[in-house]
């Protein structure tokens, strides 16, 4: 009798990704108790290059090696945030589940416990987000937006050292990582809206691998994956060669996918947002839909800047 295939799941080093990976593992074993599997850690790019800015690494910097690895044979099954994810994936690769998406807000830590609104002038806040720093400057223009690398931990542990007065972060990283109660504040998506996917762990494969395909079957959540499918149709209708930062955030109301999409300069000078609403079952094409919405709304001035700018 043949000995039963082992699945490796590649995973990047950090805490969190580690956290995440694991929390997938046990839903694989409860389901599939008599499969081994195993976490292979492995170090990206946007891991090495710890001091450089991530708008100059570019979207894809934290699973380009985990993708090759799949690509490779040397992993089955990879695990990302899917906010790391770019808006298309490798030939030979798909997204073939998702868990339950957690909290997709961002979160303000900050000394003091202030919120947003109480912020001093002048106050320093921590992002390397293109989009956290756009909407944070447009909100309000008297901050100091200054960049941050690091870990979660490392970025909180820079608040309490009043290298800054407070970090924006993802929501749903504190919660995985048992952090939540440092948040001071969530910010509302109507003025914060979220990065594609966050929140929500994307789980790739190789598209040829049907025993990987039905084992992910089985962990997988329909309504997160389609709002991840509309947001991503989203991102890939306006990312080609865009540097100004964008985004989509979807979620159902009433039966309906109802979705935010935001554009802006990087200085948060100016900014456009629309909503709409489309068929659930037709996640690509209501993501399609609000990018040309969100064009038609004046963001084609700002993108044909940026796609200037980036050549």
């Amino acid at each position: 009798m043949p000995s039963p295939r082992q699945f490796r799941i590649g995973s990047r080093k950090s805490p969190l990704s580690i956290k995440q990976t694991s929390a997938i593992l046990t839903n694989l074993q409860q389901k599939s108790p008599n499969i081994n599997f195993e976490i292979v850690p492995m170090s990206t790019g946007g891991d090495r290059n710890k001091d450089a800015p991530l708008l100059s690494l570019g979207r894809g910097t934290f699973v380009k090696e985990i993708e090759l690895g799949l690509l490779n044979g040397d992993i089955d099954i990879a695990v990302h945030s899917a906010k790391d994810l770019p808006p298309d994936i490798p030939d030979g690769l798909t997204i073939a589940a998702t868990t339950e998406r957690v909290d997709p807000r961002d979160a303000l830590i900050s000394q003091n416990a202030l919120s947003f609104k109480e912020l001093p002038v002048r106050a320093r806040i921590g992002t390397s987000s293109p989009r956290r720093r756009a909407q944070v400057l447009a909100m309000r223009s008297d901050l100091d937006v200054l960049p941050i690398r690091g870990n979660v931990g490392t970025r909180i542990d820079r608040v309490r050292s009043d290298a800054y007065d407070a970090v924006v972060l993802a929501a749903a990283g504190l919660i995985r990582l048992g952090m939540g109660h440092n948040i001071t504040e969530f910010m509302d998506p109507e003025i914060c809206t979220p990065e594609v996917g966050q929140g929500t762990l994307a789980i790739e494969a190789r598209s040829d691998d049907t025993d990987v395909l039905e084992l992910l079957n089985e962990i997988n959540h329909d309504l997160t994956i389609k709002m991840l499918r509309a947001e991503r149709a989203f991102l890939l209708a306006l990312e080609g060669g865009c540097t100004v930062p964008v985004t989509a955030f979807a979620r159902m109301e009433n039966g309906d996918m109802n979705i935010d999409a935001m554009a802006a300069l990087p200085d948060g000078s100016r900014i456009f947002r629309t909503k709409s609403i489309g068929d659930f079952n037709d996640p690509e094409g209501t993501g399609r839909s609000v990018a040309c919405k969100l064009l038609n709304a004046g963001a084609q001035k700002i993108i044909d800047l940026g796609s200037t700018k980036g050549k």
